[in-house]
Order: structure tokens, then C-alpha cells, then sequence
């Protein structure tokens, strides 16, 4: 089995090499180039376009039972764009009734709007960069490692996603929340306010840190899975794991809750780096049965 995999490895390797240097390069450049595309589009679309519902006849799914009342149309508009909404969808949801928006710099509002467009557009493009790389790459890979590849790509949007939604639901909510209430000890002299570029940045850079940083299991179970590093060795390293899963809590978070953000995510990630931990145990048990 082993010589087989070798060999079919061995086939994809020399179709790999027969290209030259140049022709990888001119390959590199057109994928490049479609991702740029595509993420130019994306981009646009959030920046420029809003969305308006139009009512419709109802229109019913069939097997589902679910009836259509509303359809989205989009139509160019920078003052109503996707992205402003979406940034009025975080103010709303995310800062506390008593926290206010500030302008501090005139071009705020349209910074903003630029970095809600390029977080956008890189999700929304996120498959096509994904798919433009497995082209590129998947020629010159043995067929176990194109196994592992497209293994781990659901679970690793998943992890991706709760950890953005864990910052978006209880993280950032609870950041916001403490800095409310410190202020509010200061006397009603003193008034909670944040910068609208300080607030899309913070919120925006804790979801997609915690987002990699949710990806540590999945990391840890491909090493052992290609026989790097022995599932015994993550048990007996085990607290330089909780060291630096407490580390990585202290670079994400803002440090502005008394070290209880720190404390949270130090203690998810622990968890998390466990559950990595157990999942390659299983996997060792599962090749030697």
C-alpha cells in the first residue's frame, strides 16, 4: 500500500518537474492574477453597492415549506453600502446603550467602510483563493498529502468561524460591557465614548485573530497525522501548551479588562489544544489497529 502511494506520488512529482521554472511562474501569475480579480469585484460590491428588499408575490420552496415574500436588490450607493450596514449592524450589536461613537479623525467614517469592504471581500473570495492554491500546488503533491488537504478544509472554516463567532457573541459584548462599567466608576462626569476606526479595528482583528487562533487542534492533529509529532509528545508537553495558548490570549486580547478576556481565551484555547490532544491519541490507536 505504502509503495503504491509512493509511486502515484512519484508520478504527480516528475509531472510536476517537467514544467519549467518560467511555466510555473506564468501559472503562479494567472491565479494571482484571478484572485486579485475577484477580490476587486468583491470589494467593489461592498464599498459601492447596497441592497435594497423589493415585495414580490409569495413564492413558496417547494419540499421546504418556506414562503418568499421579499427579494434583494442590489443598486450602487456609497452612503447606504453593504459595508456601512454592516458597521451600523456591529455599533448596534456590539457596544453597550451608553457607549457613543466619536469621529476623531474627518475620514473615519470612509476608512471604516474600506476595512468592513476588504474584510468582506476577502470571505467572500476565501474559496476561490482556496481553489486557485489547490490548482497551483495539488500537481506537485504525493496523494496522501492531497488527502489531508481536502480533509481538512471544512473542519478548518468551521474552527474559523467559531472562533470569530465566540469573539462577535461573548468576547468583544463582554470587552465593551467592562470598559462601560469602569467608566461609569469614574462619576457621571466622565463619558464612555470609542473612535469609530479604534472600534471596527479591535472588533474586526479580535474575530479573525481568534479565528486562527481556533485552528491549533486541527494544526496539532496534522503533525501526528503525518508522523511528525507523536500524540505522547503533546501529553507530556502539555503545560508549555496551556503556557502558550496563555501567551497567544495575552498578544490577541486588548488588555483593557483586568485579564479576564485573557483568561477566557487562554482558557478556550487550553481546551481546545486537550481536544487536539485526544483527537491524535484516537488517530495513533485507529493506524496501529
Amino acid at each position: 500500500m505504502e509503495e503504491k502511494v509512493k509511486q502515484e506520488g512519484k508520478e504527480d512529482k516528475s509531472f510536476f518537474e517537467e514544467k519549467s521554472l518560467l511555466d510555473h511562474l506564468r501559472e503562479l501569475a494567472i491565479r494571482l492574477r484571478r484572485i486579485i480579480i475577484a477580490l476587486a469585484i468583491s470589494f467593489f460590491f461592498y464599498f459601492m453597492m447596497g441592497i435594497e428588499w423589493i415585495n414580490i408575490d409569495p413564492l413558496q420552496i417547494p419540499f421546504l415549506g418556506i414562503n418568499i415574500s421579499k427579494i434583494p436588490i442590489p443598486y450602487p450607493s456609497f452612503y447606504d453600502s453593504i459595508a456601512v450596514e454592516v458597521t451600523k449592524f456591529f455599533i448596534y450589536h456590539e457596544l453597550p446603550a451608553n457607549t457613543k461613537i466619536i469621529i476623531i479623525n474627518l475620514f473615519d467614517p470612509l476608512y471604516a467602510s474600506l476595512y468592513v469592504s476588504l474584510y468582506l471581500a476577502l470571505l467572500t473570495t476565501l474559496p476561490i483563493i482556496i481553489r486557485e492554491t489547490w490548482a497551483f500546488l495539488a500537481p506537485g503533491l504525493y496523494e496522501h498529502e492531497k488527502r489531508i488537504f481536502k480533509l481538512t478544509i471544512i473542519p478548518a472554516f468551521l474552527l474559523f468561524f467559531s472562533g470569530s463567532m465566540f469573539a462577535f457573541f461573548i468576547l468583544i459584548p463582554l470587552m465593551f460591557d467592562m470598559i462601560s462599567f469602569y467608566t461609569k466608576s469614574l462619576g457621571p462626569a466622565v463619558e464612555p465614548t470609542i473612535s469609530l476606526s479604534s472600534f471596527i479595528s479591535t472588533t474586526f482583528l479580535l474575530m479573525g485573530s481568534l479565528g486562527l487562533a481556533f485552528e491549533m487542534p486541527l494544526i496539532m492533529i496534522g503533525l501526528t497525522y503525518l508522523r511528525i509529532i507523536k500524540a505522547k509528545t503533546w501529553r507530556n508537553y502539555w503545560r508549555w501548551g496551556v503556557l502558550v495558548s496563555f501567551i497567544i490570549a495575552w498578544i490577541i486580547s486588548p488588555g483593557t479588562t483586568g485579564g479576564v478576556m485573557e483568561t477566557i481565551i487562554g482558557l478556550s484555547l487550553s481546551s481546545l489544544y486537550f481536544l487536539g490532544m485526544g483527537i491524535s491519541f484516537f488517530i495513533e490507536k485507529k493506524r496501529k489497529s
